[in-house]
């Protein structure tokens, strides 16, 4: 008893020291009061902050990344200053694009606020337990950079394909040539991109292997006919032919509401011991080009046999090989 009574700690004027011997007498709790007081409040506070931090920041995020359920045509703040590159061709997988460039980003921006916002609170707290943080930081420095080497793989795919949605380079619906596999985009990630060829085939292409991207459904796209004829054959009469089939075409169902300027008709493309090749282009929308090339090959091919034009032997209506539907 006469210890509980006895003089009071060395404590600071105001300080938790002094106050929890005001209360409780204790010579021992008062001089433990920072570690049994003072510093878990000072953890519960940092938690407090951080976790306010967070949720702020992810409504922030959502604010700005998450389309409006009342218009879905709507593009999100946060892409916005991002160069939209969806054709109109693919209707209702236009949202869905611009939803999951949205989803993308605004995933990314939550992980990252997340990770920087809790890795500074773990650093403060470390610090409130008086734990030397120099040792830490360098063992974690050295497993960083041995994790970073181990999966430096897995790191250039989410980046190449976090870039490849900021850019919209290209989506789900778009006909795609990566180098090894060429087919309509089925599904987008940060990892993989997944593919469906002519054939049916599914293609999972690793994003970080892609180095080049030929996109065949952005702006427009060219359809383009080659007509190969004998050498016996009239050009100019056939070029003259050839050209009002294909005006006639353009502007029928059922490709009309495809093309967007009138046929091209570009003459003689080459001339080979078996045939003259004479081409013909239209420009249309995109994804669109090779329905009117098979169109325009069954009116032009039509319209040279009422005609009496015959093609060379062996040869027929040819056309570039035709990856899209």
């Amino acid at each position: 008893m006469n210890q509980l009574l006895s003089d009071p700690p060395k404590c600071d004027p105001g300080s938790w020291c002094e106050r929890v011997f005001e209360i409780t007498g204790n010579e021992w709790l008062a001089a433990s009061a920072d570690w049994l007081v003072a510093r878990p409040l000072r953890i519960l506070l940092i938690l407090l902050v951080a976790f306010l931090l967070r949720y702020v920041a992810r409504k922030v995020i959502d604010r700005v990344t998450i389309i409006p359920q009342d218009d879905r045509g709507k593009l999100p703040v946060a892409l916005r200053p991002f160069r939209e590159r969806a054709p109109d061709v693919l209707g209702p997988l236009v949202t869905e694009r611009r939803r999951q460039r949205a989803t993308t980003v605004g995933s990314v921006l939550k992980s990252l606020t997340g990770f920087i916002v809790y890795g500074l609170a773990f650093v403060l707290i470390l610090g409130e337990l008086g734990i030397n943080l120099g040792p830490i930081i360098a063992s974690a420095g050295i497993v960083g950079v041995a994790l970073g080497f181990g999966a430096q793989n897995l790191v250039r795919d989410f980046l190449s394909g976090l870039f490849m949605m900021v850019e919209d380079q290209y989506g789900v619906g778009d006909v795609v040539d990566v180098g090894e596999a060429i087919g309509t985009v089925e599904a987008v990630g940060l990892r993989i991109t997944t593919l469906r060829d002519i054939n049916g085939t599914v293609w999972y292409v690793r994003n970080g292997e892609v180095l080049r991207v030929g996109n065949s459904s952005q702006g427009y796209a060219v359809a383009l006919v080659d007509v190969p004829l004998s050498y016996t054959t009239d050009v100019t009469r056939a070029t003259a032919l050839l050209t009002e089939v294909a005006a006639d075409a353009a502007g029928s169902d059922p490709i009309a509401p495809d093309v967007l300027e009138p046929p091209e008709m570009l003459g003689v493309e080459n001339v080979t011991p078996e045939a003259i090749t004479i081409r013909l282009t239209v420009k249309v929308r995109p994804g669109r080009q090779w329905a009117v090339q098979r169109a325009l090959r069954a009116q032009v091919m039509s319209a040279l046999e009422e005609a009496g034009f015959e093609p060379p032997l062996g040869r027929f209506f040819t056309s570039p090989q035709n990856p899209g539907n």
